[in-house]
């Protein structure tokens, strides 16, 4: 038997770092990996086919499960890569198998990596809507989208850096992968590769096959040539397959998985969908049950969140903290845990991320919109009736800030600066001095991070899990279970979305314009969603930029 755990549909779901239900859309990072683990010691399975399409996700998640690959390899078995399209990350992860094939027709294009950054100043003053964006740290680039026309020094620093550190990684794996120096690599990536043929003509593939060619080989390999098609499973009923079947559940001492993932809010609105984001009421919740709980001997947090409400942020890390003064807790990063998903990540004793996780970010930005051109242009016009100096600081945006209120709006976004700033410095026992210096909302990669003190140890779930059994007095090859607190279980609403998704095409997208764009009042402790790609939905700015492009049209 054949397993294929990545469908050749991935490149229309993203791979999220949660548990899916069989109702769900898109892939789910935990599956995966667990399906690797499990075919690694199915009597039933011979080897792996891993169809590999464009990837949506961070080279967080690429790494681990690239991890998986190698590890599986380790059991004899065979894993079989097909990539029908090849950018740098796809050629990432398959070049970690044991043969990778391409169609003749594949679509190449490595020509390096690049970041870029979007800006609506200019878009808004010409519709007359002028932001009004408090920023505090100055590599913080939230907000730059919408207050500034250009990348300022010190952003443009900040990502040459994140830019310099994933190409660089990649080069190192690729030139190790083949046993080549890093400049022949490099040489030959600024070539412009985009014939398949070159890729096989330079060994980076096996050979050029059609998926039924490389079917056809398959049968013959696992002794199944007379049979009309391969036995295969596919990664969803592959992921209904038990561990408990497989003697893989473990035993004895219970360990804790809570995942966090997606953007930060303190409640639930009537807008959000069932799995949405992280919602702390709910969080703190499970957080509290686990902390309850004596079956648990360790803890580990699992984030993967580029931050959001800065006060829900801060509610969480008080949680976490409790939790931890009860028991052995381990932050574990995924793509992202920057700005408010750091500020949980904070809170537990000992951080794991991986080398290439977007981290730190730590500040805050606020704003609000004077949109006083803009309703003159419509005609339109707002009056405010208010007691007490500072009473239409959040309500008036048919005028601009006085300079009185505009002195409290920037002194109480540095407020919440220096209190999540502070409390980073106790977190990570340094001096607020010290904190200052890789504070700022500077993003750092894992790995440097790690050299800096933000985290402390590089690698993932499974070198979490290491460190968790080890605090908790665990022997290391002593076996334990692992249980999922955040585990989903399918709602009515998940089923007809999924159902409606097939027929129709998702309204996931209004929702989420309707949803950020209602969020974007109040202090946010948030990464920018434009680094490298989006890791997630699009961000409030974006959206917000499909609005102010139909009111263009309507004025052009």
């Amino acid at each position: 038997m054949v397993f294929a755990p990545l469908s050749a549909n991935i490149s229309c779901h993203s791979i999220s770092d949660q548990l899916k239900t069989r109702f769900s859309s898109g892939l789910s990072l935990p599956q995966i990996c667990e399906n690797f683990v499990k075919a690694a010691y199915d009597p039933r399975i011979s080897g792996i086919y891993l169809h590999i399409e464009p990837l949506r996700c961070g080279w967080g998640k690429v790494d681990e499960i690239r991890r998986h690959i190698v590890d599986f390899k380790k059991s004899g078995k065979f894993v079989v890569g097909y990539m029908p399209v090849c950018g740098e990350k796809e050629y990432y992860l398959a070049c970690a198998c044991g043969e990778l094939y391409a169609p003749p027709s594949a679509y190449v294009a490595l020509f390096g990596l690049t970041v870029q950054q979007t800006f609506l100043r200019g878009v808004l003053e010409k519709v007359g809507v002028e932001p009004e964006i408090q920023r505090i740290g100055k590599y913080k680039s939230a907000g730059d989208q919408l207050a500034r026309k250009s990348m300022s020094n010190e952003v443009r620093e900040m990502l040459a850096t994140l830019l310099d550190n994933i190409y660089g990684n990649w080069l190192d794996i690729i030139s190790s992968t083949h046993g080549k120096k890093r400049e022949e690599i490099e040489e030959f990536i600024n070539s412009g590769v985009y014939q398949v043929s070159r890729l096989k003509e330079q060994g980076w593939i096996t050979d050029l096959l059609y998926d039924d060619e490389v079917m056809t080989m398959l049968k013959e390999r696992v002794g199944q040539k007379d049979k009309k098609s391969l036995c295969m499973v596919d990664y969803s009923k592959y992921s209904r397959v038990s561990k408990r079947t497989l003697g893989l559940q473990g035993g004895g001492e219970q360990i804790a998985i809570i995942r966090a993932s997606g953007s930060i809010t303190r409640t639930r609105s009537p807008l959000s969908a069932p799995s949405s984001g992280i919602i702390a009421e709910q969080l703190i919740e499970k957080i509290r049950t686990v902390r309850e709980s004596e079956k648990y001997k360790a803890v580990i947090l699992r984030i993967d969140s580029p931050g959001g409400d800065a006060l829900a942020s801060d509610l969480m890390w008080r949680e976490i903290r409790l939790l931890a003064n009860s028991k052995p807790v381990v932050a574990s990063m995924s793509d992202v845990a920057a700005s408010g998903g750091y500020y949980m990540a904070m809170a537990a004793p000992v951080i794991v991320a991986e080398k290439l996780t977007l981290t730190g970010s730590i500040g805050v930005v606020t704003g609000k919109f004077c949109l006083q051109k803009l309703y003159q242009k419509i005609d339109f016009n707002k009056e405010i009736l208010s007691k007490g100096r500072y009473a239409e600081l959040n309500a008036a945006d048919q005028r601009p800030l006085r300079p009185d209120e505009a002195e409290l709006f920037e002194k109480s976004a540095q407020n919440a600066y220096a209190l999540f700033r502070d409390k980073a410095a106790m977190s990570r026992s340094m001096s607020v001095d010290q904190m200052e210096t890789v504070a700022q909302g500077r993003v750092w990669s894992g790995q440097d991070a790690f050299s800096r003190g933000l985290v402390d140890s590089v690698g993932g779930l499974s070198q979490a899990l290491a460190i968790a059994k080890q605090k908790a007095n665990i022997p290391k090859d002593k076996k334990v279970q692992l249980v999922e607190v955040s585990k989903p279980s399918p709602t009515l609403p998940e089923i007809l979305s999924g159902i409606g998704g097939s027929l129709l095409g998702v309204d996931r997208a209004v929702k989420g314009v309707l949803q950020d764009m209602s969020s974007l009042s109040g202090v946010q402790a948030r990464m920018d969603g434009i680094l490298f790609e989006n890791l997630g939905d699009m961000s409030g700015e974006n959206q917000l930029f499909l609005l102010i492009k139909n009111i263009v049209n309507h004025f052009d």
